[in-house]
């Protein structure tokens, strides 16, 4: 009988499409804030959701921002709203998995991207 590490029962691994999901779901959080805080330095405006009310070619312009750092706007959003507005937890979950599942869909975008360049 061989004997083990007790903490060898213990280990797991990933299915390699369990790390592409992971480092698409970091790199679009990333990316994300990368590109709001991008767009607030350069053009000294908040970024949100109301940069597409603008009409005219600032809000076409402004479609691949908002597009790309959604899942910040909607977690800052989220957050500020339930230190103020006291919003239920069911609201911040539902509006955590939804960022989630954007910034998942982001990040994979942006790593074809980066595929395609040869970058990553």
């Amino acid at each position: 009988m061989v004997r083990r590490h007790p903490l060898e029962a213990a280990l797991v691994t990933l299915e390699p499409s369990a790390v592409e999901a992971l480092k698409s779901l970091v790199l679009g959080f990333a990316f994300a804030g990368l590109l709001a805080s991008a767009f607030e330095l350069f053009t000294q405006k908040r970024a949100g959701f109301e940069l597409l009310q603008s009409g005219g070619v600032g809000a076409v312009a402004s479609v691949p921002v908002v597009v790309f750092s959604a899942p910040f706007l909607i977690l800052r959003n989220t957050v500020r709203g339930r230190r103020i507005e006291g919003r239920p937890f069911f609201f911040v979950m539902a509006a955590s998995m939804i960022a989630s599942l954007w910034s998942l869909i982001s990040g994979r975008v942006v790593l074809d991207l980066l595929m395609m360049l040869g970058a990553a």
